[in-house]
């Protein structure tokens, strides 16, 4: 594992974001878009069985167009969701290899992990399970994404130091942001000796349109250069890095990738200096200052989700994206079965227990506000 970041170029292919043509996506254009990848001379491409219609894509676009040695194909498997025993979350793996056509797994990831889900690939024998289908030839390297906590990170890769990579949520914005903790996850990763794929370098299209003092600061500094370009940089800097999975959805975003990514060779000083400023300018920005420790969550008597509805009022507050918050809201809150902001009775039990000394009740008020709840 240790060779990956030479063996495989920085760039990843992330198809979590597809093209769309009626509805449906469009394979056509990911033809396009996976032979100017390969013809610079890109190699890893990341799906998942939970990404709807995309691992049927890359079968017809990738996998039958080009031999089998010439590029890594990743995918995942999401035992939290829909699977209620351990031959549903199981039977996952046999529906990828059927809808890719790969024969094979370059990567094999056990998707998502953290918080509650973890225990599904417990309670399953996954990984276990994992460590059979790669004795059998059918993964090559077996790894998993994680969203939440270093101090869980750490748990995992104590638990199980037999997982040869991991793949974390890193970029500038949020290396240092509390509630994500990008840096800390990264260096739990990289004590444990692991290899680090990178997801949401841009943060999902966040930080290819960051606040406008942010992308004035960054085309000052580079005229010629997107300011998408700054975020995979500086993920594609950091050391132990297997690749950065940008989830390009066109083909110009394939072209700008490829453009600055075909020789990149590290980031100057200098370059990092103006992520430095970029991070502080996105720092000033009145954001909820919530760590997600969720004690708040333990004594709501109406089990709002509070952390869930912060980060997506924080997402509004940095990035002027509706949108984008509005979907956070609904994954994070509705989608973690919490009720939302206006379910608020403001009894303050919350207040009493929040380290950050939030003033929770105010800040639900004026997400309901802003959310549409009223």
């Amino acid at each position: 594992m240790s060779n990956f970041e030479k063996e495989i170029k920085k760039l990843g292919f992330g198809l979590m974001r597809l093209p769309q043509k009626d509805g449906v996506i469009d394979v056509e254009q990911v033809k396009v878009m996976v032979d100017k990848f390969m013809e610079a001379g890109f190699t890893y491409f990341d799906t998942a069985w939970a990404y709807a219609g995309s691992e049927d894509a890359i079968r017809q676009a990738l996998v039958e167009r080009y031999p089998r040695e010439r590029f890594q194909l990743a995918t995942k498997n999401a035992a939290w969701i829909g699977a209620k025993t351990a031959e549903e979350a199981k039977a996952q793996f046999d529906t990828s290899l059927k809808q890719t056509g790969a024969g094979y797994f370059d990567f094999y990831l056990l998707h998502n992990l953290g918080e509650s889900r973890t225990q599904f690939f417990d309670n399953f024998g996954m990984w276990d399970w994992v460590q059979e289908k790669k004795a059998q030839g059918l993964i090559k390297h077996v790894g998993f994404s994680f969203h939440s906590t270093p101090e869980e990170l750490e748990e995992i890769l104590n638990a199980h130091p037999e997982m040869e990579f991991v793949q974390l949520q890193i970029n500038y914005a949020d290396w240092d942001n509390p509630a994500i903790q990008s840096r800390r996850c990264y260096e739990v990763a990289r004590k444990h000796g692991k290899p680090v794929t990178i997801m949401e370098p841009v943060k999902g299209g966040m930080l290819a349109t960051p606040p406008k003092e942010v992308a004035e600061l960054l085309k000052k500094a580079e005229p010629e250069s997107s300011v998408a370009s700054w975020a995979i940089r500086f993920a594609a800097d950091l050391e132990g890095v297997i690749t950065v999975l940008s989830g390009m959805s066109n083909v110009e975003q394939m072209e700008d990738n490829l453009s600055y990514m075909k020789d990149f060779h590290g980031l100057t000083e200098e370059q990092r200096k103006t992520l430095d400023a970029a991070r502080e300018v996105i720092n000033k920005y009145p954001i909820i200052p919530c760590t997600t420790c969720n004690y708040c969550a333990k004594v709501c008597p109406k089990n709002i989700g509070i952390s869930g509805s912060f980060t997506a009022m924080n997402y509004l507050t940095l990035y002027s994206d509706r949108n984008a918050a509005l979907h956070q809201e609904g994954w994070l809150v509705g989608g973690h079965g919490k009720e939302r902001a206006s379910a608020c009775v403001q009894c303050g039990k919350c207040e009493q227990v929040c380290p950050q000394h939030i003033h929770i009740r105010e800040e639900l008020q004026k997400i309901r506000k802003e959310f549409g709840m009223e």
